[in-house]
């Protein structure tokens, strides 16, 4: 029941961006998958499992974890003027992964 559940919800954000991308306000539709549907989740999990300053940690990681995302966009703009849409969606992901590794990596370093 629960995976049905994740399944519709899903569905519902594809059936929102399809609709908003057909609309004079195209542009919104980069703004739902923002929504911080996991980040609510995350949150939840570590601040009951955990201690306060721990979730606290975790909120300044997610706030850097804006970075692999912004360089996601900026690869993406960068390419789309270079490449087919798919080659330049794989580009601006491998970005994004070499992106979170290097932040992942910084994060480890400063943290021990």
């Amino acid at each position: 029941m629960d995976l049905i559940l994740k399944a519709t919800l899903g569905a519902a954000v594809v059936l929102i961006l399809a609709a908003l991308a057909k609309t004079k306000n195209y542009y919104i539709a980069g703004l739902v998958p923002l929504f911080p549907t996991f980040a609510l989740i995350a949150h939840y999990i570590v601040g009951k499992g955990r201690s306060l300053e721990d979730l606290k940690t975790t909120i300044v990681f997610g706030m850097w974890s804006i970075i692999p995302y912004f360089i996601y966009l900026a690869t993406l703009y960068v390419m789309v003027d270079r490449m087919r849409l798919e080659a330049s969606l794989a580009v601006a992901a491998v970005a994004w992964l070499i992106a979170a590794t290097v932040l992942v990596t910084v994060w480890l370093r400063f943290q021990a």
